[in-house]
Formats: C-alpha cells, structure tokens, sequence
C-alpha cells in the first residue's frame, strides 16, 4: 500500500495521520531493510525510529513524492553509516591495543590506584571546610555549580572559586605522581 493513494499524484505533505499511515504500513519493511544488512535486532529497532523521527522532524522541509522510496533509501544509508561506524570503531579499538602489553599486573595497579585515591583523599580533607565541601558535591556528587550554589546558599561565582582553590591544591599536592 502506498501513500500516494491517500494523496494523489502529489507530493506527500507530512501530518500526523499521514506520519501515522506510514509509519503502521512502512515500519516493517524498514526493520526488514535495517535488519538484513547488520543482521542485530536492537539496533535494527534503534534505526527504525531514527528514520521515523527524523522524517517526523523534517517534515515541514521534506517535497516526497515515494515516501517508500524514500524510507528505503534511508534505511539503506542508516545500515551502512552503522557498519561504517563499527568499522571504524573496531579499527580504533585494535589500534588502541598495539603497544598494549598483553598481560598487565593488574595487583600492581591496583595496590596503585589505592594508593592515590588514598592521597587524594587526604589531600581533600587538608581544605578548608567550605573548599572540601564544594569539592565533594561537585567531584563526587557530581552537581552542576548552579546546583552546588543553592544547596550552600553561596554565588555561582564563589563555587567556582573554591573549585579552582580545590583543584589548585590537588595539582600541588600530587606533584609527585
């Protein structure tokens, strides 16, 4: 079934109950068009919405007179830009690991890592009371400055200048790592 026996010989103006008619008549053949080129469901179904928001969101600019033609050819592009992204993700990750030894110490590691969280941590407590708690709720509670702000009932400014007091402080302290 095609949309154009809803309006025909035009181009199709996009509205909801058209977006809707293609949406319920297309979406299978699109996940059937995404599906067989990466052969993976979820992101067969990922792409799938991705092609439907994006014509819902361009709808206004898009003139289609096959909007089948037009699904098709986006799925098509959608599979290959995620086959062309795991490429070339997968040719990063491989040359990440050259030079990469084989077999690392990871008690080592460990015992280090320990060793300066440990550090920071008592470096952290040397700060002045409201510096340490700025610090807290940004680095570890992970607040935005606005946040930390009204929380503290201080300036956005002021937070701001105990996280640069903090860091500063930190940096000097950890010289030696």
């Amino acid at each position: 079934m095609d949309l154009k026996k809803f309006f025909p010989g035009k181009t199709v103006q996009i509205d909801k109950q058209s977006f809707e008619k293609a949406y319920n008549i297309y979406w299978e053949k699109v996940f059937a068009v995404c599906y067989n080129n990466i052969g993976d469901v979820e992101p067969a179904k990922g792409m799938v919405q991705d092609i439907f928001r994006s014509l819902w969101e361009r709808r206004d600019d898009l003139q289609l007179v096959e909007i089948e033609h037009y699904l098709m050819r986006s799925a098509k592009f959608k599979a290959f830009e995620y086959i062309r992204n795991k490429v070339n993700r997968k040719r990063i990750h491989e040359s990440q690991l050259i030079g990469y030894p084989a077999t690392s110490n990871c008690t080592e590691e460990q015992v280090l890592y320990n060793d300066l969280k440990d550090k920071i941590e008592n470096l952290v407590d040397t700060l002045p009371t409201q510096c340490k708690k700025v610090y807290k709720l940004s680095r570890k509670q992970g607040l935005h400055n606005k946040e930390i702000a009204a929380i503290l009932n201080i300036s956005e400014r002021a937070v701001e200048y105990h996280i640069t007091r903090a860091m500063s402080s930190l940096k000097l302290g950890l010289a030696g790592y």
